[in-house]
């Protein structure tokens, strides 16, 4: 599930609740969230973003399974110039998602499946962020893979895409893609996994539907659970999820339209 763009605003509190009710119906064995939680924590003052945080934690209960949850550059406190923050606030940038819902990258292992959740967004101190994985997760991966079966199949999850076509698509051919739109050293992170079993990317941000098949890899950017940010659909993408299938050392998906309408 990601970019939900929990708000008070604009019906979102039902709607993802409904959508917590088709994944509960569903039964998985747990849900990875894959950032862009709230809707919005860059810009905003202190008592806001504590606010949203906090409304997602109390929604996110009613989900019947382990949610494993990744960072989104929305739910970066304070970098923006117009929040009034301060950089020496203790829950400045990621601390503020850190000291809710724990560490911004982990991992775990799940029937012989190892999934691995990055934070690929990055401050650039000029009101600004990008995609990149920095250099303290690049060694935690290097460590990670040292631990790991070669042969054991793995899934990332990263908010900002390592790869996609979104721009390409909806600007033109030759046109590249923005570092606020991609992780722009997702080589150099992907080439980590090499002489691993790396079977999926899962990405988020874009609100856009894709899966990019290259090397044996797939780069799915799954939709967004409030699509046009609880607006109606984006991309001609309706409000969903994705809902993955493993079986032995294959993987599948399958977009969820859990059956949202806009309420205005």
């Amino acid at each position: 599930m990601t970019d939900i763009h929990l708000t008070w605003e604009r019906n979102a509190i039902p709607g993802f609740q409904q959508a917590i009710r088709s994944v509960n119906d569903l039964k998985p064995d747990f849900v990875i969230m894959g950032g862009d939680l709230i809707m919005d924590a860059l810009a905003q003052r202190y008592s806001l973003a504590d606010s949203l945080y906090n409304l997602y934690i109390e929604n996110v209960k009613s989900l019947a399974m382990p949610v494993f949850n990744t960072i989104g550059n929305h739910e970066i406190y304070g970098i923006y110039s117009k929040s009034g923050a301060d950089p020496l606030n203790p829950e400045y940038g990621e601390k503020m998602f850190e000291k809710r819902l724990g560490k911004s990258y982990s991992s775990f292992m799940h029937k012989g499946w190892k999934f691995m959740i990055l934070n690929s967004v990055e401050d650039t101190g000029k009101d600004r962020y990008i995609g990149r994985v920095d250099d303290v997760q690049m060694e935690w991966i290097r460590k990670e893979l040292t631990n790991t079966d070669p042969g054991t199949p793995i899934v990332l999850s990263t908010h900002i895409p390592f790869i996609s076509a979104n721009t390409q698509k909806y600007v033109g051919t030759t046109v590249a893609n923005d570092s606020s739109s991609v992780v722009y050293n997702a080589k150099e992170v992907l080439d980590l996994f090499n002489g691993h079993n790396l079977k999926m990317v899962l990405q988020g941000h874009l609100h856009s539907l894709e899966d990019i098949y290259i090397d044996g890899i797939h780069f799915v950017t799954g939709g967004a659970v409030s699509s046009g940010w609880w607006d109606g659909p984006h991309k001609g993408i309706e409000e969903g999820y994705l809902l993955l299938t493993v079986k032995d050392k294959d993987i599948s998906w399958k977009y969820i339209d859990y059956g949202w309408e806009v309420k205005k």
